[in-house]
């Protein structure tokens, strides 16, 4: 039978995968992963950041990204503040907003006509 020590490194090694899968993420596998089309984020906060379905904390949680997982960016608002950010990107291919203050943006991304 397997010992404490390998119980728990399975038990946690099995909470790291669910997690990512939770969070939209995937298990590094050492292959490279193209860029999504400009303009897109790159998140950078360790812990991830939560999708919002409006850019305000207040707002229902929709999904989740992992650190460093990029995502393409549609186009930005100025809303809620965190942290002395105010800018929120609309996600170009799901109807979700993430904060600025946790996403690093490549390329322009223009202004939100219409919310």
């Amino acid at each position: 039978m397997f010992g404490t020590k390998t119980r728990r490194t399975a038990a946690r090694t099995a909470g790291t995968l669910l997690t990512a899968a939770l969070l939209g993420g995937t298990v590094l596998t050492g292959t490279a992963q193209a860029h999504p089309a400009l303009p897109y984020g790159t998140v950078t906060a360790p812990s991830g950041v939560y999708e919002r379905q409006y850019p305000s904390t207040d707002s229902h949680v929709v999904g989740g990204l992992a650190y460093r997982a990029q995502v393409g960016l549609k186009c930005k608002v100025r809303a809620q503040n965190i942290d002395g950010n105010p800018v929120w990107y609309l996600l170009r291919d799901r109807q979700a907003w993430v904060a600025a203050r946790y996403v690093a943006n490549t390329g322009s991304v223009p202004y939100c006509n219409q919310v």
